[in-house]
């Protein structure tokens, strides 16, 4: 038999990995089969069959790098888990030996770049192995200790193009996953970690000061406490921004702003960054001074917010989504409230903002479902010393406020012409229901109508949430079946770009489906339901009521 060349094999992997959450009969057919493909220990001699796995591992992990990386953390966990009770285990091993391996094929594309015939290639290569290690880290950063030291040169990355970015930002969170676990680091070493992530903050754009605040944050924070480090970038920013400020409210038309405009968005974006992950009122930061840090920054981004720019608006919205995940407590100030609410509701509004305050609520829900399962798997290692349980509760308590001043309007922005902004707010929803931070009836009428979109993964994703409600609460669908269908109707409206055109219900695909055919199929199976919606939408049309 022709043995299938590599493209095919990561083709068929694809596939079959990513249906990893499937149900339980597939879901243990996947795990079973890539225990054999990748996780099982090779013998040390065999060093074909480890470069194969290795480059087999690396296809699909760069196969795979629009679509996201949850299949292999969810295959990795299911693996790992399978034999946590178990005196042997094989998929431990497995990764240990593939990690050692993912490194030393680093050094080696790292030596062959220099070969420019191959250049592009290689790069591609070493990209893929970085993000591979990365992902391992994520699941059992020990498995990368030891390797620490050699992934830190990789920082100083001179950056011409997209691969050299993302093995800067691959690298800074492995460094952000393992250097805390180090024991003993030298002072070298983290003086020279802490001066590299300063230099890329200073140099390089969004993603890259993003993620390197974060692993600064880490290593900072959890490790070195050199807190005047931080304190003196942040106060270089700051000042920055508050003198842009002062000169903006003398002449909002000088051409010194027009000037100093990259300065001004690198100064908003970065302050907001470093409050994400420092908490600049501490003792540690500001000494004995009296000033209120996070109030001085609110106020300040607060300013930006109101400028005539857009971009300078947008940048200024991002800066505080990264303060209030600092700070929640922010979000419940009235001039928040009536930007962010303002921004959502109002028809004329630019999309951009619209998007980047959905973004904002979005990253915040993420950051707190991340504390929360790092509570809970706290909480299990000492749950029987002491009650960590009412941390998590004041915590969710926190988010379920905030969810609700903002819940109307994120519902409303369904009813956007841009399917982007759709997105982000069936995004956010979802988040919502997951972490049970509001009531779901309210939100059933709305996910009816998502489920009419016509993008299939917005339509898969609402008819999904309505599949959990409907487990949870029986009866909550068919109570607002006809408000869904209401609603469905207001989404095609807003969706249907040529106003000449009437709204259909049914989509034209390989089979004419009725767009609500999803909303039905849940209701058919209770004859009493099934007959109360039809009633119900047949006495729409009684002339004589």
């Amino acid at each position: 038999i022709e043995q299938p060349t590599f493209p095919k094999i990561t083709e068929m992997c694809v596939k079959m990995i990513r249906r990893v959450n499937d149900e339980e009969g597939i879901k243990k057919l996947v795990n079973e089969t890539f225990q054999k493909l990748w996780f099982t220990p090779t013998p040390h001699h065999d060093k074909e069959a480890m470069t194969r796995k290795i480059l087999n591992i690396t296809d699909v992990v760069a196969a795979c790098r629009d679509t996201g990386y949850d299949w292999f953390e969810q295959l990795l966990q299911n693996l790992l888990k399978s034999e946590e009770d178990a005196s042997y285990k094989p998929v431990k091993k497995a990764c240990t030996q593939l990690v050692d391996n993912l490194v030393e094929h680093i050094l080696k594309y790292e030596e062959s770049l220099s070969d420019s015939d191959n250049k592009g290639v290689n790069s591609g290569r070493l990209v893929a192995c970085i993000t591979t290690l990365f992902l391992f880290s994520k699941i059992r950063p020990q498995l990368m200790v030891k390797h620490a030291m050699t992934m830190q040169p990789y920082l100083t990355t001179k950056c011409s193009t997209q691969n050299d970015f993302m093995v800067i930002c691959n690298v800074a969170k492995i460094l952000e996953l393992v250097v805390p676990l180090m024991e003993h680091p030298s002072e070298t070493f983290l003086a020279t970690i802490e001066e590299d992530l300063m230099k890329l903050i200073i140099k390089y754009g969004m993603t890259v000061v993003q993620h390197c605040v974060s692993c600064l944050g880490a290593v900072v924070n959890k490790v070195t406490q050199n807190y005047k480090f931080v304190w003196a970038c942040f106060n270089r920013y700051y000042g920055a921004l508050s003198k842009l400020k002062n000169q903006h409210q003398e002449d909002p038309n000088s051409t010194i702003l027009t000037a100093n405009k990259p300065a001004l968005l690198r100064s908003l974006f970065t302050v907001g960054a470093l409050c994400r992950h420092f908490d600049f009122d501490q003792e540690d930061f500001k000494g004995n001074s009296k000033v209120n840090i996070k109030d001085k920054v609110l106020e300040l981004l607060m300013y930006f917010t109101k400028h005539s720019d857009e971009e300078v608006q947008t940048k200024a919205i991002i800066g505080l989504g990264f303060a209030f995940i600092q700070h929640p407590s922010l979000m419940f100030e009235q001039e928040v409230k009536t930007l962010y609410n303002s921004i959502l509701s109002d028809k004329n509004c630019s999309v951009n903002l619209k998007i980047q305050v959905l973004k904002n609520l979005q990253t915040y829900l993420q950051e707190e479902d991340t504390r929360m399962q790092q509570a809970d798997r706290d909480w299990k290692k000492v749950a029987k010393q002491e009650d960590l349980k009412e941390m998590g509760d004041i915590s969710s308590g926190m988010s379920s406020s905030i969810m609700q001043l903002y819940l109307k309007q994120v519902l409303e922005a369904f009813f956007h012409t841009q399917s982007s902004v759709r997105h982000f707010a069936l995004n956010v929803i979802a988040l919502t229901l997951n972490q049970g931070l509001i009531h779901p009836v309210q939100c059933v009428p709305y996910l009816i109508a998502m489920g009419t979109d016509p993008e299939p993964s917005m339509r898969n994703k609402a008819d999904q949430q309505l599949v959990e409600i409907d487990k949870k609460y029986a009866g909550f669908i068919h109570m607002k079946a006809v408000a869904g269908m209401k609603m469905s109707y207001q989404v095609q409206q807003a969706i249907n770009t040529c106003p000449q055109d009437p709204v259909r219900g049914f989509r034209h695909d390989e089979s004419s489906n009725a767009l609500c055919s999803h909303l039905y199929s849940m209701i058919r199976g209770n004859r009493q339901h099934r007959r109360a919606f039809l009633i119900s939408l047949l006495n729409l049309f009684d002339d004589t009521a």
